[in-house]
């Protein structure tokens, strides 16, 4: 079994050590660095050589943002998920566009970050719950709109395949698309897969397809 390769770095030793002793339950994660610095960062990317780096904002030396990008200049494999108590959209955006593949704020449970790490390796952006929903503009009704991502996973799932079925057909994990299918269901208000389906039929996403209730 091939394992993701982790670096942590935060300036926060708790913080740290918990996140390392949850993740070293897992058979698929190996974590070859804790670091305390975005300098430390930096210097070391190409030598440990991540997949993935879990990388704080606000740090002595260089900060986050200005680590993230060096670091993917020096190695751009590494996908860069920030790990912040900030959740202004403001910070988040800015993250982004630095090149941070995600954004986790600090209060998640800390196996969201195992999710966080496995939607980015499969190169997708993640955005916690408390993340998505600062960068992410009300509709009419006060709902969170869908992604075009989520939309497509919507679509398969309301002609009844099976989160295996959706995941072979667009070549992500079953992990990723049950972590979209939640988001799915709380962003709609919908607990049940007859409800998601009875929601596209409502909105004509379903057109064409045979499906009906």
């Amino acid at each position: 079994m091939t394992k993701t390769r982790v670096v942590i770095v935060d300036d926060h030793p708790m913080v740290t050590e918990g996140i390392q002793a949850i993740l070293e339950t897992y058979d698929d994660i190996e974590i070859v660095g804790t670091l305390t610095n975005g300098q430390e960062a930096i210097d070391s990317v190409v030598a440990l050589a991540p997949d993935v780096m879990l990388l704080d904002l606000n740090m002595p030396l260089v900060n986050g943002l200005s680590a993230t990008e060096i670091i993917l200049e020096k190695r751009p494999e590494t996908r860069i998920l920030i790990l912040s108590m900030h959740d202004s959209a403001e910070y988040i955006s800015t993250a982004l566009s630095h090149g941070a593949l995600g954004y986790v704020l600090k209060d998640v449970p800390t196996e969201e970050i195992k999710t966080a790490i496995d939607t980015v390796m499969e190169g997708e952006q993640y955005l916690c719950t408390g993340a998505n929903a600062a960068l992410t503009p009300k509709t009419a009704d006060g709902r969170e709109p869908l992604t075009s991502r989520e939309q497509t996973i919507l679509l398969q799932l309301a002609q009844g395949k099976s989160n295996k079925d959706v995941a072979l057909a667009l070549d992500i994990s079953v992990r990723t698309v049950e972590t979209h299918r939640k988001n799915i269901k709380r962003k709609l208000g919908i607990s049940s897969t007859a409800g998601l389906t009875r929601y596209a039929l409502e909105h004509g996403m379903l057109q064409g397809t045979g499906v009906s209730l």
